[in-house]
């Protein structure tokens, strides 16, 4: 696979703050790559160099293999030279202008002949569903339709890649789930590699080839979806993609094939072992909600809970268990209820060990 965009050292500061510390990333031809993490960790920014909109104070960044930016040679292409489509949270739909006129101006701009401009965005309008809307006005469409003329707008230039800033964040969650799908399906129509940002940890893992996931400038981790959600290189990782439940414990014995924990005011916790076990007998044990089992007693386990709360939310059951003083969340498939008040059995099917001095580390690395 050749490369679309390549990140070099970007540095990005802010008077005294740096909102981009030295992070290096490569998208991929027809790849689908998001930059995910919590407000302000700097992906935005990261976003903005890559377009143009923000000059970075050292680094290198190249698309389509141009250099676009390079601090060492004071090199800084203007945006508007850079073969990029730009899609922002806004949309910036011009109201005074038609579906057709809206997505037709970047070509108006660099004065495409008319019957080229109706050919690319005739072409658009239909990738996009649109066809039968090129005459209305922006107020007369939903705010999915408005999303879409926007896309269109940054596709019928047919840039070399492109950038997404949180483009669906304004939409309600039906219509998110609904655009999530198409915008998956015009990138692989069209092979035009994207670059996306969110802080929508569901919206990373549904539409990208690989996510990386930043914090405080820093990128923490890049793989698949599959592997920053099952084998997450630090806590923050851990903590940011999905939900987890933290039990102190001290680690009892270890073999090649699994733990044995005690937890929880002495119970006792026999789990798989993880691909590595840290040193020292003070661990962290993380486990996902829906890695617990309940009423179902798994081999050398003795952790027992009480039910308090069952959240029913279609199709899976939530419950938040006591045991003493700690409170762990749990995820069952929808048909295992078991009722408020209940005293059960929890086991867990796997968990990742971290030692006891990560817990508010959230570089540490996740074993």
């Amino acid at each position: 696979m050749g490369v679309t965009i390549q990140v070099e050292r970007l540095t990005k500061r802010f008077g005294s703050m740096t909102a981009v510390d030295a992070i290096d990333f490569a998208v991929g031809d027809h790849e689908f790559f998001s930059l995910v993490g919590p407000s302000g960790c700097g992906k935005t920014t990261t976003l903005r160099c890559v377009a143009g909109l923000e000059t970075a104070d050292e680094g290198r960044i190249g698309i389509k293999g141009t250099t676009v930016y390079a601090s060492s040679e004071r090199l800084d292409v203007p945006t508007h030279e850079r073969a990029i489509g730009m899609v922002f949270q806004n949309y910036a739909v011009w109201p005074h202008m038609t579906v057709y006129q809206n997505v037709a101006y970047p070509l108006r701009l660099k004065n495409v002949p008319r019957a080229d401009q109706q050919r690319r965005v005739g072409r658009v309008l239909e990738m996009l569903g649109m066809e039968a809307l090129g005459e209305r006005k922006p107020s007369q469409l939903s705010g999915g339709q408005q999303q879409r003329v926007a896309l269109g707008r940054a596709l019928v230039g047919e840039p070399d890649v492109l950038l997404l800033d949180e483009p669906l964040s304004n939409l309600d969650a039906k219509l998110r789930e609904h655009m999530r799908v198409e915008l998956k399906r015009i990138q692989r129509e069209t092979g035009i590699p994207i670059l996306y940002v969110t802080h929508d940890q569901l919206e990373a893992l549904a539409m990208s080839d690989r996510i990386a996931v930043m914090n405080d400038g820093r990128i923490h981790q890049i793989a698949s979806p599959v592997e920053i959600y099952e084998q997450p290189a630090t806590k923050f990782v851990l903590d940011f993609i999905g939900s987890v439940n933290y039990l102190p414990a001290e680690l009892v014995n270890a073999d090649a094939e699994r733990v044995t924990l005690r937890v929880l005011q002495g119970a006792t916790l026999v789990l798989p072992r993880p691909g590595s076990v840290p040193d020292g007998r003070e661990v962290l044990l993380a486990v996902r909600p829906e890695d617990m089992v309940l009423g179902q007693a798994i081999e050398g386990s003795d952790l027992h809970a009480r039910v308090e709360l069952r959240s029913f939310l279609g199709n899976l059951c939530e419950y938040r268990l006591r045991h003493g003083g700690h409170e762990l969340r749990v995820q069952t498939e929808k048909d295992e209820l078991v009722a408020e008040g209940s005293d059960v059995v929890v086991g867990v099917r796997r968990g990742y060990l971290l030692p006891r001095a990560a817990a508010q580390d959230v570089d540490a690395r996740v074993s």
